[in-house]
């Protein structure tokens, strides 16, 4: 057990995560981010599985075959696009994505690049996330195709021009789309 560890591990990422939501204009969800995980469900396997380089759910998976820190942190925290999983319209035997809020996806990015820098400290780089993301992708058929495509493209704009473009893009572009699209 590493209480301690695992303590200081989620709360460095979601101070991270904070800092770049709030830099974002994204008050709220920076303060909200990731509280789950200190509710004894997570932060007990946390505790148990910690590894300090990747994530204990993947550790608490492999052990058991399953992990109910995931199962209870993907169904509260809408930030996951495994969260936006529902049934399709008209047929209760086909599971698909559904799309996210412009404000969960950019809030997912903060998360990616929170987490590459909370696991891989002074490795991490700006192509992280992408490449991260890019190893998985085929696997991703659940995710709502408008959600792969604005996830890959924020990431992108961070490969190719930094934090500082990006966050400026999704303050001062992205999100004000969204507001756009609420006035119609």
């Amino acid at each position: 057990m590493h209480p301690w560890l695992h303590f200081k591990t989620i709360t460095r990422h979601k101070l991270l995560v904070m800092h770049y939501c709030f830099r974002a204009g994204m008050y709220k969800q920076g303060l909200l981010h990731d509280l789950s995980k200190y509710a004894p469900v997570e932060f007990l396997v946390g505790c148990k599985y910690y590894q300090g380089d990747r994530s204990p759910n993947n550790a608490e998976r492999e052990d058991t075959g399953i992990s109910k820190s995931w199962l209870h942190h993907k169904g509260r925290n809408k930030h996951h696009f495994e969260y936006w999983v529902d049934y399709a319209p008209g047929d209760e035997h086909i599971i698909n994505g559904v799309p996210m809020p412009r404000k969960y996806i950019a809030e997912m990015v903060m998360d990616r690049i929170s987490a590459s820098r909370n696991y891989l400290g002074d490795k991490y780089d700006q192509h992280q996330p992408l490449d991260y993301y890019l190893k998985g992708k085929e696997k991703l058929w659940f995710i709502h195709p408008k959600t792969k495509r604005d996830l890959e493209g924020l990431l992108r704009i961070l490969n190719d021009h930094g934090e500082e473009v990006l966050i400026f893009y999704i303050k001062n572009v992205y999100l004000k789309k969204d507001k756009a699209l609420e006035r119609v």
